[in-house]
């Protein structure tokens, strides 16, 4: 593992084999960790047992219960070790693909629009749910031309920072609004504009297109544009008025209709109720900003239920054997108290042993691997972003699963002995 954190600590380009490779080994030196810290389970039951002179009756004879039937509860111990540190492990990998994801995440759309895809064959179905959904909303078209040819739109004299997609943004007056989020945006059906966060000036935008894939030279055309500023720092985008395309010769079709949230903030809801209209055939999109993905919290608490699990046998079998009758008779004289502490310090006790060698390990692994799981793929490299480990969440789970597994285990009513 610290050999592949060590190879993968660079800000650059990696081979998508290669690094999965990689991750795949560090994962497996994570679990070769694991394996060699499994037998040191009955060792760390004897070195906390000689630590518990100071504790009440009832912990330090369960204690000592747990470590002396240690062939009975080491295995269960073990798999509270590995549960525990796979959870803490997977939480820190979690937060730093999280903070590299965020830092690289890149709005398809201005915050809040809703984005619907038309239908090729009926563009009017796509317009129809979403009017039908949204009365009254206006609805901006996104066209493009329909041709098997090259299209390509190219911005003269831009300084070597800027980049604008050569595809562009091709439709009406009201898209050149949700571009730039401003209702006063002068239009001009034969003129283009730039719509950049960015200070520039921009005078002419050529359009380079050809009627068929094979043709050997391309026409173009240069119109005149300008440079507005956009509202919204992501969008750097082209627009050229559909007269344009149409007086090239080009027919322009609907791709895409778009609900600005100057006019309209889309909600969950809406989205689900325009989908249901459409069938599930075409696809909606929100823009809603990066979020987070929770699924790891559910495989984290997945494996917290099996560390306390196996925390609650461990403590059942260090009850198992007739020395048990003897110590709960020794504790209190068998009151449900007593009985219910000791069942208790047993559980808790075993979960403590667990969680101890479990938070190490899950540490260790976890900052490790968060360096080939964050080993950037693309050639557009995005340097590593500094994140926070969890240590507030890793504390809680190191102190709270040892008293948690202890109050499941006095829940039951005890049986006397």
């Amino acid at each position: 593992m610290a050999v592949i954190a060590r190879a993968t600590h660079e800000d650059k380009h990696y081979d998508d084999f290669g690094s999965a490779l990689q991750t795949l080994a560090a994962i497996n030196g994570g679990a070769l960790l694991l394996a060699g810290l499994g037998p040191l389970t009955p060792w760390l039951l004897g070195v906390l047992r000689r630590r518990t002179a100071r504790l009440s009756p009832a912990i330090r004879l369960a204690a000592r219960d747990v470590a002396r039937n240690s062939p009975r509860t080491a295995p269960p111990i073990a798999i509270t070790m590995v549960m525990t540190a796979i959870a803490i492990a997977w939480m820190i990998v979690s937060v730093a693909e999280a903070a590299q994801t965020r830092a690289g995440y890149f709005p398809q759309a201005r915050s809040g629009a809703l984005v619907v895809d038309v239908r090729s064959d009926d563009p009017a179905v796509s317009r129809a749910a979403v009017q039908q959904e949204l009365p009254g909303v206006p609805i901006a078209q996104r066209d493009a031309p329909n041709h098997r040819g090259h299209f390509s739109m190219e911005v003269k004299d831009l300084p070597d920072t800027e980049s604008i997609d050569p595809e562009g943004f091709i439709g009406d007056r009201a898209l050149l609004r949700y571009l730039t989020g401003d209702p006063d945006t002068p239009y001009d059906e034969g003129k283009a504009v730039v719509v950049t966060p960015n200070d520039i000036q921009v005078d002419t935008v050529t359009i380079f297109y050809a009627d068929d894939d094979q043709a050997k030279e391309l026409s173009s055309k240069s119109i005149p544009a300008i440079a507005v500023e956009s509202a919204d720092p992501y969008v750097n985008e082209l627009f050229i008025p559909t007269k344009v395309i149409r007086d090239l010769g080009l027919r322009p079709e609907p791709i895409e209709l778009i609900v600005d949230p100057s006019a309209h903030r889309t909600t969950e809801a809406e989205q689900e109720r325009i989908n249901q209209r459409l069938g599930g055939d075409l696809n909606t999109y929100v823009e809603r900003a990066f979020q987070e993905s929770a699924e790891w919290m559910g495989e984290v608490a997945a494996a917290i239920v099996v560390a306390i699990a196996s925390a609650l046998v461990a403590g059942g079998q260090a009850g198992a054997g007739g020395r048990t009758r003897r110590v709960l008779l020794r504790v209190g004289a068998g009151s449900p108290l007593a009985l219910r502490m000791f069942a208790a310090g047993r559980a808790g006790w075993s979960m403590l042993c667990g969680t101890a060698l479990g938070t190490f390990a899950g540490c260790v692994v976890g900052l490790f691997l968060a360096w080939p799981m964050t080993a950037s793929i693309d050639w557009d490299v995005l340097p590593r972003v500094p994140f926070e480990t969890p240590w507030w969440a890793i504390a809680a789970l190191a102190t709270g699963l040892p008293v948690l597994a202890g109050v499941i285990a006095a829940l039951p009513r005890p049986r006397r002995p």
